[in-house]
Parts: C-alpha cells; structure tokens; sequence
C-alpha cells in the first residue's frame, strides 16, 4: 500500500497478513489470465504486499521482479516467503510509497509492465499513483491496474443484516478519504495518466456451494469484517449486537447448500504512447 498507513483500515498483524496469503491464493491465477505476461517483461508491482503475486509474475516473465510495499510488516513477510520458496533471487522487495517509489534514475522508464492490484482504493490519491506507474514504463510499456468496485459484491441469499454491515464497511473507506468504488473509474485515471488503454477485464473472484474454494471466500470475508470491526461500528451504521449476529449468520450462510459468492474485479491496462 501507499504510505498511508492509516488509510488501511484492515491492518498489517499477522491475522491480516493469513487473510491476504489466503486472498492471492484464490485471485493470483485469475490475474495472471488477464494480464497475460510475456516472456521477457521487465515488471514493476506497487503495493505488493506479501509479494506472493510478484514470484509468480516473475515465473511468468523470466524477469525479476521489483515490488513496492510501504508495510515493514508486510515487507518483512513477503521476504521470509520468498526465502522459503527458493525464490528470493526472483523478486527485489523495497520498502516505500507507491506515490514515490524509491527507484534509481535509470530505472525510470524502464519498465515494461507496471502493475497495482486492491491498492488504489486505500489511498487518497489513486491518479498520483497511477501518473507514477505511467512515467515508470517506457513507451510502448504496459500499465495494469485492478481494484475493487464494492457494490459489485452479491451474495445469495443474502444472510440477515448483511447489506447494513457491507454497507457500513464501505463507509469507513469513505472516512479515511477513500474510494470503495475506485474500479469503475479505471480507465478514467489511465486516460489522465496520458496512456492509451487498450482493454478492460473482469476476473471472477466468487464461488457457489459445492465447489471447493467456496469455505475459503466465506473466510475471507468474515475475516474482513472482523479486522475491520471497530471502524465498522464507529460509522453507527451498524451496533456491535447486529454487527455479531451478521458474522454468525454469514458463517451459517457458508454451510447452506445453495449459497453462491457473487464478485468481479475491475481490471484494466493501457499502453504508454
């Protein structure tokens, strides 16, 4: 993430650092469909994270690959993950803002891919990012940006008191000077950004009842909702007694045999003239 922790609302303790190992075990592969990195790119990953997606992005390329992460925390783990998987040799980890990541002179314009994923909607300046990623690239370079669009996410049937925990979870973004629907304005930043954008994608991250990463999306989920809990509350759209009857509703939810997980990532790359 952009270096500003407290636009964060989930946190960086090692429950949250689980939750997103989890998340890029269900999303990395969808990613790596849409994007379609070539043998050869040179990559740069803003808001890396545990820098799961990077490794495999540099499998992907051949290439190694740079990630940026304003988490000492997260930084830290990414690291130790990497060691552990023999593949530290894969990826250079650097510790800094997504809005002036610490590159060298010459690597300035460099790049062949940029790219950004579940990061634009916790900073406050999505289009300072983005116009970063784009000055990094050099012409003809690729930038591939994805993000939440919140409203997107549908479950069926819907557990009791839901809508009003989703509802007030958006509005912490809100709070913090955020935008939980950044996604459907994609293609706008790029366009600022003096890019061409060339196409738009919308990798699934769902599942229904019976497949077997459905329990992991449920997880998921109310693994967010409880590292959120206290902004959540502080929003008053939701009180702490129907906020728990929510999150034992939705584990309920989770065993019916009929229940289905309804979301899509905005994604969305352009090419830099």
């Amino acid at each position: 993430m952009a270096r500003t922790p407290s636009g964060y609302v989930h946190g960086t303790h090692p429950e949250e650092q689980q939750r997103l190992a989890d998340l890029n075990a269900l999303v990395n592969r969808a990613s790596l469909d849409a994007m379609l990195p070539r043998r050869g790119e040179r990559a740069l990953d803003l808001g890396s994270g545990l820098g799961q997606f990077a490794r495999e992005l540099a499998r992907a390329t051949g290439e190694r690959v740079v990630g940026v992460e304003w988490s000492h925390e997260q930084l830290e783990r990414a690291n130790t993950l990497a060691a552990e998987a023999g593949e530290s040799a894969w990826v250079d980890f650097r510790a800094g803002d997504a809005a002036d990541p610490p590159l060298t002179a010459a690597e300035w314009g460099s790049f062949d891919l940029a790219h950004a994923r579940f990061l634009l909607e916790h900073v406050r300046s999505p289009q300072a990012v983005v116009d970063v990623m784009a000055r990094a690239v050099r012409s003809g370079g690729r930038v591939v940006i994805e993000d939440d669009d919140h409203e997107k996410l549908r479950l069926w049937p819907e557990p009791p008191g839901f809508e009003s925990v989703w509802r007030a979870y958006m509005r912490t973004y809100d709070r913090l000077g955020n935008d939980p629907h950044v996604g459907r304005r994609l293609v706008q930043l790029l366009h600022v950004a003096g890019l061409r954008h060339t196409r738009i994608a919308m990798p699934l991250l769902g599942a229904c009842a019976g497949q077997p990463e459905f329990p992991a999306y449920v997880a998921n989920l109310t693994a967010i909702f409880d590292g959120a809990r206290d902004a959540i509350l502080a929003t008053g759209g939701v009180d702490a007694e129907a906020f728990d009857q929510t999150q034992a509703a939705l584990r309920l939810w989770g065993r019916r045999g009929d229940a289905v997980f309804w979301y899509t990532v905005s994604w969305a790359e352009a090419v830099k003239p």
